[in-house]
C-alpha cells in the first residue's frame, strides 16, 4: 500500500494561530468564552471556523440564555483569518449552540446546523436548526427548524442535540449527521435530497454520546463516539446503510469523555483508493488533556501510537483535510479559554512506497 506518512507520522506544523479567544482587558466586550469548534472546507477551497460565543456566562445551551454562533474563514490554507461574523445571532432569551457543517460536493452547498433553544417560550426544549451558503461561507440563507422532521413528538421533552463538528456525505449522495438523545441513544440523520428534507434512522445506537461518522473505502459506515467513564472511545460499524450496528469499546484510542473528531485522508497523487483514517481527541483516558493524532491504514482495525499536538489541558477538537493535502486540526485549550487552528503538513520526510 503506498503511504505519505512515516510510520511515526511525522509532520510539520505550519502554522498554529488562536483565532478565538476572550481578552479580559478588553471591557467594551461582553462575551464570557468561545467553545464548541467546528471545521468546514467549501467546494471554493476556503476553510470556515464555527463556534459558540457565549454571553452572559460559559453555560451550555440548556443554561444560557445568550449564545450566538460565529464564524471565521480562510482562504489561504488557514494561514489568514477574516473577522468573525456572527451567523447565527439572536436576542436575549434565545440561545444558538453547538455548530457542526457539511459540504455537498454535488451542490456546492455548505450547511450550518447548530441547536437552539428560547428559553422564555420553551425552556428546556431543544430545537434544531439549519442554514446553507452557496458562496462559500459569503452569505448564509436563513435557519430553517428541522425539528420535526427528526425527531419524534414524543421526544420533545427529551435532553437531544446535534453533535457539534461535522456530518458527512456518502459516496451515494446521502448527508448524514449525528444526533445525540440522552434517554434514547444515539441516531443519525439523514437527507437524500441534499438537505433539502431530513429524517431519522431508526436504529438506536449505544453506548454513545457526542459521535462523528464517515463512510469506509469499502462501503461500510464507521462511528467513534464519545462514552464518559469508559476511558476510550466506542466505535461502531454498520454494513447496511445504518438499519443495524456492532459496536466495541476501542483501546488504542484513549478518550476522558470528549468530542473529538475523525476524517478520510485520501493518498494524493497517487492511485491508490484506501487512503487512510484520521482521529483526533484529548487523549488522556481520565482527563481532558494532550491533544493527539492517530491514523490507521486498515480502516480502523488498528491505529497509530500517535502524534502529541498539544500538551496538557484541551477540549473539543475538529479536523478537515485541505485541498493542498494539509490537515487542519480546531481545539480548545487553556481551560476554555483558548480556541486555535493548527494546520499539519504530512508531507516531510521519505514517503512509503
Amino acid at each position: 500500500m503506498s503511504s505519505i506518512f512515516l510510520s511515526s507520522l511525522a509532520v510539520a506544523i505550519v502554522s498554529l494561530q488562536t483565532i478565538f479567544t476572550v481578552d479580559p482587558a478588553d471591557t467594551s466586550r461582553t462575551v464570557s468564552c468561545y467553545r464548541i469548534p467546528a471545521l468546514a472546507v467549501t467546494p471554493g477551497g476556503s476553510l470556515i471556523a464555527a463556534i459558540d460565543e457565549r454571553v452572559p456566562s460559559c453555560g451550555d445551551l440548556k443554561w444560557n440564555r445568550d449564545i450566538n454562533i460565529v464564524i471565521r474563514r480562510s482562504t489561504d490554507g488557514g494561514i489568514t483569518w477574516s473577522p468573525a461574523v456572527r451567523v447565527a445571532d439572536f436576542p436575549d432569551g434565545q440561545s444558538a449552540s453547538d455548530p457542526s457543517m457539511i459540504t455537498d460536493p454535488a451542490t456546492g452547498n455548505v450547511w450550518l446546523f447548530y441547536n437552539f433553544m428560547d428559553h422564555d417560550a420553551a425552556p428546556g426544549i431543544y430545537r434544531f436548526h439549519v442554514m446553507s451558503s452557496e458562496d462559500n461561507g459569503l452569505t448564509w440563507s436563513e435557519p430553517t427548524d428541522i425539528t420535526s422532521q427528526v425527531a419524534p413528538d414524543d421526544w420533545e421533552e427529551d435532553f437531544m442535540f446535534l453533535t457539534s463538528g461535522q456530518g458527512t456525505v456518502t459516496r451515494d449522495g446521502r448527508m448524514l449527521h449525528t444526533m445525540v438523545n440522552l434517554d434514547k441513544g444515539l441516531h443519525l440523520i439523514e437527507s437524500t435530497d441534499h438537505g433539502a428534507s431530513w429524517h431519522l434512522l431508526p436504529a438506536a445506537i449505544t453506548p454513545a454520546d457526542e459521535s462523528k461518522i464517515l463512510e469506509l473505502p469499502d462501503g461500510r459506515w464507521m462511528i467513534s463516539s464519545r462514552v464518559n467513564g469508559q476511558g476510550c472511545r466506542h466505535i461502531h460499524i454498520s454494513e447496511d446503510n445504518g438499519r443495524t450496528w456492532t459496536g466495541f469499546p476501542e483501546p488504542q484510542l484513549p478518550d476522558p469523555g470528549c468530542n473529538g473528531a475523525i476524517a478520510f485522508y485520501p493518498f494524493f497523487n497517487t492511485t491508490d483508493p484506501a487512503g487512510c483514517l484520521l482521529s483526533v481527541n484529548a487523549a488522556d483516558p481520565d482527563d481532558r488533556a494532550d491533544l493527539t493524532l492517530r491514523y490507521s491504514l486498515d480502516q480502523g482495525l488498528t491505529w497509530s501510537d500517535g502524534l502529541l499536538l498539544h500538551e496538557g489541558d484541551c477540549g473539543y477538537s475538529d479536523i478537515t483535510v485541505l485541498p493542498s493535502g494539509h490537515i487542519a486540526v480546531f481545539f480548545e485549550h487553556g481551560g476554555y479559554s483558548s480556541n486555535s487552528v493548527m494546520i499539519l503538513n504530512p508531507f516531510t520526510g521519505q514517503q512509503v512506497q
